[in-house]
């Protein structure tokens, strides 16, 4: 864990909801330096009644497992979220110091990534993500919310076996507003990774890259 506090800058409850917000939205995302591997999921509360969960996982030379689910009912947890055939969980389990982040579904496997920005179509595969994000550094304002660096251990479960990730650089966010826009890391040119696309009820679009520093939003798309 880290040693350095954010409670000069935010409150411990601000992990947690925030009942005046029209919109909130947590993310989480690790990868590796090589690009050979990466990982990225959110939450969204759009509205008092419906969640938004989408999650993606790329392997050098694999298809993208990619997940999106955007009409699902609010539990009295917003953190925890359930529809047919989907059950996901963003847990604190220590403000601005540990999270647990896990999910179970089908994912849909993706040749070419920019069927992630369409209709989704491609092979259903099980899957189940299970991760621990630990703290390496303080949460640092930004807009809407806060952003904070750290590591993630945990593993991905697929169709062909399990991928243990071990000390991942990893990152995440965490937003609320009256319009907080959904999560665009900065720009990225070029690129050697993979990249992933989901594509929101609003007709927004998210794009983003693998690069050896995180996850960037893909050739300045918006």
């Amino acid at each position: 864990m880290s040693d350095v506090s954010s409670a000069q800058r935010f409150a411990r409850a601000d992990e947690r909801p925030h009942d005046d917000a029209s919109v909130e939205e947590w993310t989480v995302s690790c990868w590796m330096p090589d690009c050979s591997l990466g990982l990225v999921c959110g939450l969204r509360l759009v509205s008092a009644s419906t969640a938004w969960h989408w999650w993606a996982f790329v392997r050098a030379g694999r298809p993208v497992l990619h997940v999106i689910e955007t009409a699902i009912q609010r539990r009295a947890d917003p953190l925890l979220a359930k529809s047919d055939a989907l059950w996901a969980e963003f847990i604190c389990e220590e403000p601005f110091q540990q999270w647990t982040i896990g999910n179970e579904t089908y994912a849909v496997a993706l040749d070419d990534p920019s069927e992630g920005l369409g209709r989704v179509y491609g092979n259903p595969e099980p899957i189940a993500s299970d991760l621990e994000w630990y703290a390496a550094g303080a949460a640092e304002p930004i807009a809407d919310g806060y952003e904070q660096v750290g590591v993630v251990h945990g593993c991905v479960e697929t169709f062909d076996g399990t991928t243990a990730l071990t000390e991942l650089p990893a990152h995440r966010t965490h937003r609320w507003g009256k319009s907080a826009s959904t999560w665009r890391p900065a720009s990225v040119f070029a690129h050697r990774g993979d990249w992933v696309g989901f594509r929101f009820p609003d007709d927004t679009t998210l794009q983003l890259a693998l690069t050896g520093d995180g996850w960037r939003s893909r050739s300045g798309v918006r």
